[in-house]
């Protein structure tokens, strides 16, 4: 079975969800149409919402019943291993890097005032630059007429 045909009906990512919050989706449909599919994608992606997943991270449930932008199915899954390092009470494993964190810096009005006189060299060294010697195309010939 492909990885798609394996999540499409919904149920392992359902599974998921109440893997790391338990209760998170009251029932998950184990049989049915597409009807049924449908609904556990829908509830899955309700749930990934109250678990803290970025909306824009989700997937549109048409794609995977279609079989189309799995590559965004994959991302809505390592948004989720993202989303649970935020959750100190998972004790299981996690999936993908550890999201970085706000690190906020006090600077006093003297250290802020500091840089201002400095020239940045991020492109190497100011010593010796000037435009001397500098060519930009061809002069320019002017013809007096007499």
């Amino acid at each position: 079975m492909s990885y798609e045909d394996a999540l499409r009906d919904g149920v392992l990512l359902c599974m998921l969800m109440n893997k790391l919050q338990p209760g998170l989706i009251s029932k998950v449909n184990t049989s049915g149409g597409d009807y049924k599919m449908m609904d556990n994608l829908n509830q899955f992606q309700k749930a990934c919402v109250k678990y803290g997943v970025p909306d824009v991270d989700l997937f549109q449930a048409v794609d995977l019943i279609e079989r189309k932008n799995i590559a965004q199915v994959t991302n809505t899954i390592f948004a989720i291993g993202r989303t649970t390092y935020k959750h100190p009470e998972w004790r299981g494993p996690w999936l993908g890097p550890k999201p970085a964190e706000e690190n906020k810096r006090a600077f006093t009005e003297e250290q802020l005032r500091a840089g201002e006189g400095l020239i940045g060299l991020q492109a190497g060294t100011n010593k010796g630059a000037t435009q001397a010697g500098q060519n930009f195309g061809a002069t320019r010939k002017i013809l007096l007429g007499k």
